[in-house]
This record gives C-alpha cells, sequence and structure tokens, in this order.
C-alpha cells in the first residue's frame, strides 16, 4: 500500500485546488498591481470582517508609493550593485546552505542505518516514516518558536546542534562493530538530526 500513501499527498493539493478560487486575492496585491481600491477593499472585509480598515489601505498606499519611487532592478544589476552585496552574500548563504547541511546524507543513509541497527526488514520503512514524521513536527514546532527567538537564533542554533549530532553519528558509526548498542545510539541522533534541521534551517 505504500504507493497509496505517497499518493496521499495528492489529497492535499486536491483540497487546495479546489478550495483557491473562494478564497480573494490579496488586498495588497489588488491594490498595488491591479489598481482596484473597490476590489481591495472588499477582499479586505472579507478577510477581516466588516469595519473600518483606513489604516490597512493608507499602509498599502504608502507600500505602492515606496515601490513607485524605486527602480527595479534586473539580476545582472542587482549582482553589480554594491550596496546590496551584502545582502546578497546573506541571502546565497541561507539558500545553500540547507542544500549542503547533511540532510540528505541522512535521509540517503538512514536505511542503511536502521539496517544496521538489526530493524526487522519490513519495519525499516515505518523508521523512515517516522523519520519524516520528526521532521514535519519540529517544522510546527519551529513556526510557533520563530516569533519568540526570532530566525536568526534558530539558524545559528539549528546549526550548532546538527554540527554537533553529525560528529556523535559519525564517532557512533565508526564505533558500531565493537558496541552492540551504538547501533541504536545511531538510530536516536538521525532522529535528533532530522529534528534540529526541521527546528532551525
Amino acid at each position: 500500500l505504500w504507493p497509496w500513501l505517497l499518493a496521499s499527498s495528492g489529497l492535499s493539493a486536491l483540497v487546495q485546488l479546489v478550495a483557491l478560487p473562494f478564497f480573494p486575492d490579496s488586498p495588497s496585491y489588488l491594490l498595488i498591481q491591479k489598481g482596484n481600491e473597490e476590489a481591495c477593499r472588499k477582499a479586505i472585509r472579507k478577510l477581516w470582517g466588516e469595519g473600518d480598515h483606513q489604516a490597512e489601505i493608507d499602509d498599502i498606499m504608502k507600500e505602492k508609493g515606496a515601490m513607485a519611487s524605486t527602480k527595479a532592478l534586473r539580476v545582472l544589476e542587482v549582482i553589480k550593485e554594491r550596496s546590496l552585496r551584502w545582502q546578497l552574500y546573506i541571502l546565497m548563504t541561507v539558500m545553500t546552505t540547507p542544500q549542503l547541511c547533511g540532510i540528505n546524507a541522512v535521509y540517503f543513509y538512514s536505511f542503511e542505518v536502521f539496517h544496521t541497527a538489526k530493524f526487522e526488514e519490513y519495519l525499516i520503512p515505518y523508521v523512515s516514516l517516522g523519520v519524516g514524521l520528526c521532521e514535519c513536527l519540529s517544522s510546527i514546532l519551529c513556526s510557533t518558536l520563530i516569533d519568540r527567538f526570532g530566525r536568526k537564533v534558530l539558524l545559528w542554533g539549528g546549526y550548532t546542534l546538527m554540527c554537533s549530532v553529525l560528529a556523535l553519528l559519525t564517532m557512533t558509526l565508526s564505533l558500531q562493530h565493537r558496541f552492540f548498542w551504538m547501533h541504536y545510539f545511531s538510530v536516536i541522533l538521525i532522529f535528533l538530526f532530522v529534528f534540529c534541521y526541521g527546528i532551525g534551517p
């Protein structure tokens, strides 16, 4: 039944596809991009209920004025612009580090680690599913923590913990032939690594 389990993710996409036409467009999109103030007011009323929403409309108008006064840059112009250099470096770092942090390697080798830990063959897919569920739950937890601690703290903390867990995981994988319990410690570290990844990066 694994094909059905994988196909079930399409169910949420189908629900979104059916529900999407019933949601209003973004008020800022309607006012800034389309220039339709009446549709913007209608969307605001639909989203936030009846009442005086002039302050929100004024904010959107200020944003529109700020956007009109700034020139839209092409990709090459952004790269050449000296004043945007540090923002570009930070953006590139934030975008590339999740790809290079080791999460793909952990997912790739987790089956082998579970197999070495003497899990029954039929249980390994369920343990792998548990790893994915762990990442999902930690991502939900992250969305509640980000307001309290901020993105920077979660990124630094997540990467620091991931480095520590990877160092321990390397040690347990190296020593797994000497101590029988190291296999289980490796499994715990995989779950911990994925949890840290979900909370941070």
